[in-house]
């Protein structure tokens, strides 16, 4: 930990692909929006997860719109992950998900109810290094999450009112955090009335410290998948007050590279054909949410460059732009939204 530490800057700035330099890693994409598409891609991603299992996933606040459909999880649990545990923290806010007894409550509500759940900071908090961190030497996240011997982050990708975004780096940095000394350490500067007085650039850097901690831990047994559907600009922490969804719903994108899974996510999002992309990529400059890709890669946690494997297609090579140029800009909801929340289904045409 640096005393002196400074936050870095151009966390408002997007960084064309082109414009990268460094090694590349392999992306797996799949339109497939199904649990039979994300039993697919997880069988790209699975090697290394071995052993106990926990699939640390944002369950959301109760009823929340917006969360992955958990008829797709517990699909992927039935033909993969049997004997796995999703696992979650309690929130630093006070909500649904507060009190460990609430959170099942919600848990029950939300139906992550056909495997077991730990809430890992139910039983206390452990600690764990951060390599390299200039904010943190020690990060403390839920005691649990030492009882795993392998870690898949199964991520909603959307938009989040502090972090720009809620990718992989936020479902980890945040969320394996215990929800009274991890998460203040990140979001509260010591003594300060406001408790979200940690913003911008340097909230960031110490979500990305946080997250590091974990995949360190981790190493060679951890895996990541984004699911990019549903993307309201909102978090899937602000349950049924989440923003109306506007994104339209790309597919699925998985790695064992946690900075080029987010950076092809932001990515698919600045190539959105007319305007798809406009309201998160607002949201993400705004909040110079940027900042979480180029500290991932200055902390050494991957690359920014990587190369889009297609499996729907005999894994052809494709770009980002390639990827979007057929999307319609206009969301339509699917019928796995049984919580319609903000998003009036009664006046849209279901597909």
């Amino acid at each position: 930990m640096d005393k002196n530490a400074k936050p870095g800057t151009g966390g408002n700035l997007y960084i064309p692909f082109e414009k990268r330099t460094g090694e590349s890693s392999v992306v797996y994409f799949t339109r497939d929006l199904s649990p039979e598409g994300l039993v697919k891609i997880y069988d790209r991603v699975s090697k290394g997860l071995t052993g106990k299992i926990g699939v640390k996933l944002h369950t959301g606040e109760a009823e929340g719109p917006n969360i992955i459909p958990r008829p797709w999880v517990k699909e992927l649990f039935k033909e993969r992950l049997n004997g796995s545990n999703i696992i979650e923290t309690n929130t630093y806010y006070e909500g649904s998900r507060y009190t460990t007894e609430a959170h099942r409550e919600t848990l029950k509500i939300n139906g992550w109810d056909f495997c077991p759940v730990d809430i890992m900071d139910e039983d206390g908090v452990a600690e764990l290094p951060v390599p390299g961190g200039k904010w943190f030497d020690k990060m403390h996240v839920g005691k649990n999450l030492l009882n795993y011997d392998s870690l898949l982050a199964l991520t909603h990708f959307k938009g989040h009112t502090m972090g720009g975004f809620g990718g992989t780096n936020k479902n980890l940095g945040i969320g394996c955090a215990d929800g009274r000394i991890g998460k203040a350490e990140i979001h509260t500067y010591p003594g300060s009335d406001d408790m979200w007085s940690i913003s911008e650039e340097e909230f960031m850097e110490r979500m990305t410290e946080s997250t590091k901690a974990t995949i360190s831990h981790f190493a060679g047994h951890v895996s990541f998948i984004n699911v990019m559907r549903n993307m309201s600009v909102s978090c899937d922490c602000e349950g049924c007050d989440a923003e109306p969804v506007v994104t339209p719903d790309v597919g699925i994108l998985a790695s064992f590279d946690i900075c080029a899974l987010d950076n092809a996510c932001i990515d698919v999002i600045y190539n959105l054909p007319n305007g798809g992309g406009k309201a998160m990529i607002e949201r993400v400059e705004t909040r110079h949410g940027l900042r979480q890709l180029s500290y991932m890669k200055e902390m050494g946690m991957g690359n920014d460059l990587y190369t889009i494997v297609d499996i729907d297609n005999d894994d052809n090579l494709i770009t980002a732009a390639e990827l979007t140029k057929d999307i319609d800009p206009d969301w339509i909801p699917d019928s796995y939204n049984t919580f319609p929340g903000r998003n009036n289904l009664a006046h849209m045409k279901k597909r």
